[in-house]
């Protein structure tokens, strides 16, 4: 059943064990992506064939058996087998059939507070724990790009890269307005506040996807600076990078070092290129095409995190989730799973 895909790995995978494969490193990305693009899917497939094993020799053992014990922890044991391998199915078909042609990247995510004041940066610092949190789960490294603290735990802005293998396909989802209503800890008399965070989910690119030439940027080095402005040291380690043909700026002020700021904010915009590369793309579809793989007006205002009634509510979908402190430390893969299922239908 699954014979072309294996064939086409081992192809694969005898070209990155390839010698002189490593006298072209732009090659060698490329290969080493698919095969790591791949590697999952093979992974599933002999996960699925295990199964099938397993619900053939139960499938034996009910057909042969008398005994009503060993007929029942047969039965048992088949219907679970059937549940996990009909699972890994659906997972198969995501693996072969992505939405996009950048699901399989790293993800750099951007969140942003909105209206709101402080309480916006409070909730724009409890999101990025979230994704951290369920990046944790999942087995992800997640790595600091830049950030803008307000002093008391929130940030006006927070760039992050999420490395793991189809982090984008599964975090773009995530990109609009999210909304809070709760009582801020800044608020003495115990009204309820309303305020609301951005999220942008990119692809991460490697210069392999996107040249950036010399000539097309100019960049500037400033202090860094901390909460309030102040700044936290005297030599120009931070970096701004404008890209003139598009009028992108991007800032990178969190690393060590002049050369690691620069080296970030370049990720960052090739990122953001592609993003938009990918957006034309899109628009050159037809529009119930576009709606459908969610790359509308990030402005939508996308989700609400109703505290007082313990909710969660997916407006996209119009399916709402209980226990807040649960989904804000992490447990998000049952919401993410709806709403990619949603927007795949």
């Amino acid at each position: 059943m699954y014979e072309e895909i294996k064939s086409r790995f081992a192809e694969i995978e005898k070209k990155l064990f390839d010698p002189e494969l490593s006298k072209n490193p732009q090659e060698m990305i490329k290969v080493s992506q698919a095969h790591a693009a791949m590697k999952s899917l093979i992974q599933l497939i002999a996960e699925e064939e295990r199964l099938d094993s397993e619900i053939t020799a139960n499938q034996a053992v009910l057909t042969q058996e008398t005994e009503a014990d060993f007929k029942a922890l047969a039965e048992e044991e088949l219907a679970d087998f059937i549940i996990k391998r009909d699972k890994i199915r659906e997972e198969i078909e995501e693996e072969r059939h992505p939405q996009g042609p950048n699901d399989h990247k790293p993800a750099i995510i951007e969140i942003r507070a909105g209206t709101g004041g402080d309480e916006a940066a409070l909730f724009a610092g409890d999101l990025f724990r979230m994704y951290v949190r369920y990046c944790e789960r999942r087995g992800w490294k997640t790595e600091m790009i830049d950030s803008s603290s307000i002093g008391i735990g929130g940030f006006k802005e927070i760039i992050f890269t999420v490395k793991g293998q189809g982090a984008f396909g599964a975090l773009k989802y995530e990109a609009g307005t999210h909304r809070v209503q709760r009582v801020p800890d800044t608020e003495k008399q115990g009204r309820i506040h309303t305020s609301t965070a951005t999220v942008v989910v990119l692809p991460e690119a490697e210069e392999v996807d996107i040249e950036i030439k010399p000539g097309d940027i100019r960049i500037d080095t400033f202090c860094s600076s901390g909460p309030g402005g102040q700044s936290v040291n005297t030599t120009y380690s931070a970096i701004r990078i404008l890209h003139l043909p598009t009028g992108l700026i991007v800032s990178c002020q969190d690393q060590k070092s002049q050369h690691q700021n620069k080296e970030k904010a370049l990720q960052v915009l090739r990122s953001r290129l592609l993003a938009r590369q990918e957006e034309e793309r899109m628009a050159s579809d037809s529009s119930a095409r576009k709606d459908q793989v969610g790359a509308g007006d990030r402005s939508d205002k996308i989700k609400t995190y109703n505290f007082p009634q313990d909710r969660l509510t997916d407006h996209r979908v119009g399916q709402s989730w209980h226990n807040l402190n649960s989904l804000m430390d992490g447990d998000l893969e049952e919401i993410i799973k709806t709403v990619k299922k949603a927007m795949r239908a």
